[in-house]
């Protein structure tokens, strides 16, 4: 008969931080546990005794975990775990909402410069027929488009459809112009090192 394993424990935090800090402790615990959805944490009392905080404290971790979706606190039950969003979810959204949005921006740029290199190695004439110069000023929204059919779908498409409503592309500037002819060059040259440098950047253009 195989022996039961230990029971769980939290490790106590460090009292100077904050209920933000307490909240991704929380969170990493789930996730080292392998906690799924409808697992039930410990009670307030013996979270809040094992972590080293108050129920106040703990309290408002356990309000900004359920503000994300990350948890469900129920009367009478205590606080279950739900599964992650998925990007583009509300609470995802709303968590995106809350960031500067210089770090939305540098987010998206590596997005980008990720679904650039995937279209640097698409079919030559596709890159061609998409891509090539056609005398008239390029723009964001139609060079990006045209990228993203070439990178096709998956992760990383719907990754950018979440961030583009809290970092949009640049404005129609000089610099901006220079930025999405070197890269629809670069991926008509199907150079990915190249197409995905110059999506560095490209949104504070």
């Amino acid at each position: 008969m195989s022996e039961e394993p230990p029971p769980r424990r939290l490790t106590p935090l460090r009292r100077e931080r904050l209920y933000e800090s307490l909240a991704a402790h929380i969170s990493d615990f789930i996730e080292a546990q392998g906690l799924v959805g409808g697992d039930r944490l410990p009670p307030e009392r013996q979270l809040a005794a094992e972590l080293g905080v108050s129920r106040a404290t703990l309290s408002r971790a356990l309000a900004s975990l359920e503000t994300r979706g990350r948890i469900e606190v129920r009367h009478g039950v205590g606080a279950l775990v739900r599964e992650p969003e998925p990007p583009g979810g509300a609470a995802w959204q709303a968590g995106l909402a809350e960031r500067p949005r210089s770090e939305v921006q540098v987010a998206r740029e590596a997005v980008l410069a990720g679904l650039a290199r995937v279209a640097a190695g698409a079919d030559s004439s596709l890159r061609t027929a998409m891509l090539a110069p056609d005398g008239r000023p390029r723009t964001f929204d139609h060079t990006w488009r045209c990228v993203r059919r070439l990178a096709g779908g998956g992760l990383l498409a719907e990754l950018d459809d979440a961030l583009a409503g809290h970092a949009p592309g640049p404005g129609d500037t000089p610099e901006a112009r220079e930025r999405l002819d070197a890269l629809a060059d670069a991926v008509l040259r199907g150079d990915a090192a190249a197409a995905a440098t110059t999506c560095q950047g490209m949104l504070g253009g």
